[in-house]
């Protein structure tokens, strides 16, 4: 596919334009907030692999539609990847699916990371579970003053495991790290800069929109071969532990994940209540 094909084409879960050397990503749902379903897994690593090798593109704007960047995984949309794991006695064949599945959704994001035109993360509204994870891929953060941040997935029953325990420990302290995970409270965009998850916070959607534009402008305005140096000296030293750490969540959720609390978040879910865990 040509960089002007890949471009032009009709993406189901992001719009992509690319002009004067900045590629704009931008979440499109189709779940409300912008949830990450189906189409977003499937979609977002090979946008971001056209992105990595079209050499029109220096620097990368990444936002959501609407009022929200991401409300995060789409459980309800996302429910068949976890059918077979939580079958009563789940077998060695159920676990594999389930394990090579997640291995897909973490390369995922992995493939933002990896970009090696830097990505500027603009967020607005919610950012919650999934949305964490894709921003902590990101090189540069923003938010607008009415963001919130959610690492949402222990209200799930689940342990967080495409990317946010991996990469948030080198962007945040590890007590502040810590507290977000056990505890899947939401945070403001004032404690998010305070704690260091974003570089800076602008007044509404609008001005977090243009900062992540000047940003992205200023890098793309360097020379290009030394700003994928850049990326490359300093991915170096943390790579091997990111994949490490990825790899150690997926055998973990596939051996671990099933459980009657996750059954119940679901079904929570689905009827629209507040799950009660009983830790079975």
């Amino acid at each position: 596919m040509t960089a002007q094909a890949w471009n032009e084409r009709d993406w189901t879960a992001f719009d992509v334009t690319v002009a004067d050397h900045i590629a704009e990503v931008v979440l499109t749902g189709p779940g409300k907030g912008n949830a990450m379903g189906p189409d977003f897994w499937r979609e977002l690593p090979e946008i971001f692999g056209h992105i990595d090798t079209d050499p029109e593109v220096r620097a990368v704007v990444l936002t959501g539609a609407g009022k929200h960047f991401s409300f995060g995984l789409d459980l309800v949309a996302m429910a068949g990847t976890l059918a077979n794991v939580l079958a009563d006695n789940a077998k060695a064949a159920a676990r594999t699916e389930f394990l090579e599945s997640l291995r897909k959704l973490q390369a995922g994001i992995t493939a933002v990371a990896d970009c090696r035109k830097p990505v500027v993360a603009a967020v607005s509204g919610w950012c919650i579970g999934g949305g964490v994870d894709l921003i902590c891929a990101a090189d540069v953060r923003y938010a607008s003053a009415d963001a919130k941040f959610s690492i949402r997935e222990v209200k799930v029953g689940m342990v967080a495991d495409v990317g946010t325990l991996a990469r948030l420990p080198y962007i945040i302290g590890d007590g502040h790290m810590r507290e977000l995970a056990l505890t899947g409270k939401d945070i403001d965009a004032a404690r998010a800069e305070k704690i260091g998850l974003v570089n800076d916070v602008a007044d509404d959607q609008d001005a977090v929109l243009a900062l992540a534009r000047a940003t992205a402008r200023e890098i793309a305005d360097n020379p290009p071969l030394v700003v994928h140096g850049i990326k490359d000296v300093l991915d170096h030293s943390r790579s091997a532990a990111v994949h490490d750490s990825l790899r150690y969540v997926a055998a973990w959720n596939s051996a671990f994940l099933p459980s009657e609390d996750l059954s119940e978040a679901i079904t929570a879910v689905f009827e629209k209540r507040k799950p009660e865990f009983k830790g079975r």
